[in-house]
């Protein structure tokens, strides 16, 4: 049976007004801009030929404030899945050429149906997000719509991995599904997320503000902490969401994408001896280990600008994919303040929902002191790692590099914390407080009294990094795995990360535990 010419000839003028979109003229003005279009974005996705839609021919049915019989091509979002790198993967594409993008009820429910699909099939989801928020014609529906799709990201949150890309304004409401995702791309020109834009602030506080200041995407990447990468542009976010999705397993039965050669290098490596400071109190430079340490000194640092104080990001170690979290001593010391706790705790809690081994890399003094940290409640905030790193059933390696005290020695994942296996290097320091605190506490009267007294605590701190603090003292009491060399460490994480891979442990029956939010 042929089809009927006129039949196949109405399907090509559909598809070809929905493919249309806004239009060429429309189009071009986005790429002067240095936006694509909705479809080119899944086209810069996906592998040519894998991307397959639903629900091309979607309409709305509203009918107030003249939208009566007004076509929105596709209701203004491309939806579908097509493969990434061999990944099968759902997509949405929100198209703000089409009524600004703009979400009613049928968008929404074409979203939903595919996050359902995703759910179903156990994939990652990606998120386009071009949007100018709730479709005001459509009053109440459109919240509803809203309702709809942050509760399909809630139900999907910790079974499939869920990544937005805000490359447009993403305003009001519709700022709340990409915080509900896992991972937020935004680029730095054209991108907006908020709330309430300055127009209204101005209106109801009288504070003059602008976008850049509440909703730019740099002062998400390194103020609020909203997104965990900056793009240049779309065809660079679009490069980040790919490099994302090629360390992540495709839902939480899965292992991560591991590459396990048969042969594993376990040469030694003293280009790390060298990073070592020749003074206990001169900063150690945590990514220069890091490079060293991860496989081709591949890092794909989350939250880079954001509590720098702490470095958390994807890499592989031996082909293992491994979540590295580490402290940095050359900013604020590496101690741990507020937003580094939300910033590690947050990632941990990503890295054990979808089977990703944790390498802990410890050079803490402790956490920060301060009025505002301690008004900013950062008992609670510093709980939230302690819970993270506890409730978390993955492998977990940690290494002290050096400093490790009081608190935060516990909270960057101690043996007593869960961890499987804990190393140290010779300059490590592990005790209550450091030496200098200590001997001020405990021999305050003796270097009183001497004639030299900077001298004499320099004796009883000396004494007290021997005696307490010493990487041996832990060891001696079993808090330690072993004590190395710096040399050694790339092949010890190697080995202990490929006999851990089977790990299995099991908790108690609960819905949930309560994490000090």
């Amino acid at each position: 049976m042929t089809l009927p010419p006129k039949l196949a000839q109405l399907l090509d003028q559909r598809r070809a007004a929905i493919m249309a979109s806004g239009g060429s003229d429309k189009l071009a003005a986005r790429h002067e801009k240095g936006q694509l279009g909705a479809r080119e974005r899944l086209d810069a996705l996906f592998q040519s030929g894998t991307f397959q839609e639903f629900g091309t021919h979607v309409q709305h049915d509203a009918h107030a404030f003249g939208m009566e019989g007004k076509v929105l091509p596709s209701d203004g979002v491309v939806t579908g899945t097509g493969f990434v790198d061999g990944q099968h993967v759902a997509a949405f594409s929100q198209d703000f050429m089409v009524h600004a993008g703009t979400l009613g009820k049928a968008h929404a429910n074409k979203i939903v149906r595919l996050m359902q699909f995703a759910l179903s099939q156990g994939i990652p989801l990606v998120a386009f997000k071009d949007s100018g928020g709730a479709r005001i014609q459509e009053g109440v529906d459109a919240l509803s719509g809203y309702g709809d799709v942050f509760y399909a990201n809630v139900l999907l949150s910790g079974v499939v991995p869920q990544i937005a890309a805000v490359l447009g304004p993403c305003a009001g409401g519709a700022a709340y599904s990409p915080a509900l995702m896992d991972f937020i791309v935004m680029t730095r020109r054209n991108a907006q997320m908020f709330i309430t834009g300055p127009e209204v602030i101005k209106a109801v506080t009288g504070h003059a503000t602008t976008m850049d200041e509440i909703g730019g995407a740099e002062m998400h990447a390194s103020v609020s902490g909203n997104v965990h990468f900056l793009a240049e542009d779309d065809q660079h976010a679009i490069a980040i969401v790919r490099a994302l999705l090629s360390y992540l397993p495709a839902n939480n039965t899965e292992d991560p994408p591991h590459r396990l050669d048969p042969g594993l290098d376990l040469s030694l490596d003293e280009g790390l001896d060298a990073l070592v400071p020749d003074e206990s109190n001169e900063p150690l430079d945590m990514y220069a280990v890091i490079r060293r340490l991860v496989d081709d000194g591949d890092l794909l640092e989350v939250h880079a600008s954001f509590a720098r104080n702490i470095i958390v990001g994807l890499a592989r170690i031996g082909g293992v994919v491994v979540g590295v979290v580490a402290n940095q001593p050359q900013v604020m010391a590496g101690a741990l303040d507020i937003n580094a706790s939300d910033k590690a705790s947050r990632f941990i809690r990503f890295c054990n929902a979808f089977n990703i081994p944790l390498v802990t890399l410890v050079d803490v003094p402790g956490f920060l002191p301060g009025v505002e940290q301690e008004r900013g409640a950062i008992i609670r905030h510093g709980a939230k790692l302690l819970f993270a790193y506890a409730s978390c059933t993955v492998p977990k390696i940690t290494l002290v590099l050096r400093k490790a005290y009081g608190g935060s020695y516990l909270a960057m994942c101690s043996q007593e914390m869960g961890a499987d296996l804990v190393f140290a290097w010779p300059t490590a320091e592990i005790a209550v407080m450091g030496a200098d605190a200590a001997v001020t506490l405990l021999h305050r009267r003796e270097i009183a009294q001497s004639e030299d007294p900077v001298a004499r605590a320099a004796e009883f701190a000396a004494a007290y990094r021997d005696e307490f603090a010493s990487p041996y003292a832990s060891a001696a009491h079993g808090y330690i795995t072993d004590v190395i060399q710096p040399r050694e460490t790339r092949a010890a994480l190697r080995l202990a990360l490929r006999k851990t891979l089977a790990k299995r442990e099991r908790r108690p029956a609960k819905k949930h535990g309560n994490i000090p939010l």
